[in-house]
């Protein structure tokens, strides 16, 4: 069963571009990870500083271990210190029948 993941971010003001650096940083080291399906970053066109991340991963425990990489472990430094919020993560399977 995958899981897909929508974890949605908001940069306090004027952390907006340190905001897309850090998420950006993110994605070819987590694309390589064996458990990741895809993993591509949206920002909102009409607000600059929110940005969602849509992750598809092969199982719960292939999410568990992008959280233990080092890769992860920074940004989730990095934006510890330039959110207006804690992120929102939202954990999706496919509805039955689909």
């Amino acid at each position: 069963m995958t899981l897909t993941v929508v974890a949605e971010c908001l940069a306090s003001p004027g952390q907006e571009d340190r905001l897309r650096t850090a998420l950006e940083a993110l994605i070819e080291p987590t694309l390589d990870e064996p458990g990741c399906l895809s993993y591509r970053l949206y920002s909102d066109p009409n607000d600059p500083g929110r940005m969602a991340i849509v992750e598809e991963w092969t199982g719960p425990q292939a999410l568990a271990e992008h959280f233990e990489t080092a890769h992860f472990q920074h940004a989730a430094q990095v934006l510890g210190r330039i959110l207006a919020e804690p992120p929102v993560m939202r954990r999706l399977v496919a509805a039955p029948g689909d």
